[in-house]
């Protein structure tokens, strides 16, 4: 497995030349455009990795999955899901359009940024300040990593260029769908996004959901349910709207950020984490399909 991931790693890494990092957030267009890493974590204990497995990135919409068990945990998924649906929109994952041209005006799934958005709303906690710091803790303990934070920079360019995002958040407000204060759901969701992590973060928060939510000491934090639902959005939504192909071509429950991040669960089986900030036109992380693509093709990984 390690000779194989150093192998993907040579052989995808020209991928990056045909990609762009993300510019619309102020920083993260300072990312590396060639970096590359992948990491792996199996259920017995083993851990494989190669290229820039270290390199620190925010983790950007791969927090969705976090904000996600965390308000089916404090609201239960019948609540949630009246407030935000579960199917994927075919749409960029930022797209205002269908809040007010669909019949029902809640967002589509979790995993776009009005769906997202949402979700944040639904994390209790007295403020902006207490929501957030239960969301980071419970990050880290799914991570099983206290040294977890927020990069500042990042998300103070996050909250000073996310008007569209405002912009969703009250219309949502004025449709009843955001319950409680808007800039106090914005404000956690502009910190959730701005949490720097690495390849190995994600590989362990991956393996976390592919043990059905238990802990490598046992410890059971979401129940099976909550993970079988957060691991069909992925299948169907995680990959914003190249989800389809994704599922196609790697077929493994994924989660993709702008920050060059994707998140793949493999059930029962791994956990892996990769970093490309070198993006396609659909925002992933172009280098990054193309390792999973091989690599699930090299273990016969596929769920389907």
């Amino acid at each position: 497995m390690q000779d194989l991931l150093k192998i993907l790693i040579e052989n995808n890494i020209h991928h990056t030349k045909n990609g762009k990092v993300a510019s619309y957030i102020p920083e993260l267009d300072k990312a590396r455009k060639d970096a590359l890493g992948v990491y792996v974590m199996t259920v017995d204990g083993a851990e494989y990795k190669a290229g820039d497995y270290e390199e620190k990135f925010t983790i950007q919409s791969i927090s969705k999955i976090v904000s996600l068990m965390l308000a089916i945990l404090d609201n239960g998924e019948e609540y949630v899901f009246s407030k935000v649906g579960m199917e994927p929109t075919g749409d960029p994952f930022n797209s205002i359009k269908k809040l007010e041209t669909s019949i029902i005006k809640k967002p589509y799934n979790p995993l776009i940024n009005a769906g997202a958005i949402v979700i944040s709303s639904m994390i209790k906690g007295k403020d902006a300040r207490d929501k957030f710091s239960r969301l980071l803790n419970f990050m880290r303990k799914i991570a099983e990593d206290e040294t977890l934070d927020v990069n500042y920079k990042i998300y103070c360019g996050e909250s000073d260029t996310g008007n569209r995002n405002r912009a969703m958040a009250y219309f949502m407000k004025g449709e009843g769908v955001i319950e409680g204060n808007v800039e106090d759901a914005l404000d956690v969701y502009f910190k959730q996004c701005s949490i720097e992590v690495t390849a190995k973060t994600l590989s362990k928060i991956a393996l976390f959901i592919a043990n059905n939510g238990k802990l490598s000491n046992g410890e059971e934090v979401i129940t099976p349910k909550i993970a079988i639902i957060v691991k069909t959005l992925m299948v169907t939504c995680g990959m914003y709207d190249s989800s389809g192909e994704f599922a196609l071509r790697v077929g493994v429950p994924s989660k993709s950020g702008v920050g060059g991040g994707i998140l793949s669960v493999v059930p029962g089986k791994m956990g892996i984490g990769v970093f490309g900030p070198s993006l396609d036109s659909k925002g992933n992380s172009i280098a990054g399909v193309a390792l999973l693509e091989y690599l699930s093709k090299e273990l016969n990984l596929t769920i389907f």
